[in-house]
């Protein structure tokens, strides 16, 4: 009986670090998902219009802006780039969630 009520206890726990995982990993998310939103919405903004479109016309900027986007990878390595990217990325979704609450 005791090693049946262990193991259910083990299991219990088990089950919840999966479950705060699958959370962390939501929130990830969401964070990410707020802070897409929040740059499509500004970037027509009217103040910055026109720089924005100078800015997508100049092939220069261009150029330099696709090769840092061919240093970083859409999979799920562990390259620390990328997961520092992920982070910056995920705090500031979060901060953004922060004000605008």
């Amino acid at each position: 009986m005791r090693i049946f009520a262990l193991f259910l206890v083990l299991l219990g726990l088990s089950y919840s670090s999966t479950t705060q995982a699958q959370f962390s990993a939501s929130r990830g998310a969401q964070h990410l998902a707020i802070l897409r939103a929040v740059v499509n919405y500004k970037i027509d903004d009217e103040e910055h219009v026109r720089d924005i479109e100078r800015l997508r016309e100049n092939e220069r900027f261009n150029q330099r802006v696709q090769r840092m986007l061919d240093r970083l990878q859409n999979t799920r390595t562990k390259d620390s780039r990328n997961r520092q990217v992920l982070e910056i990325l995920e705090n500031a979704g979060r901060d953004l969630e922060r004000v605008l609450r």
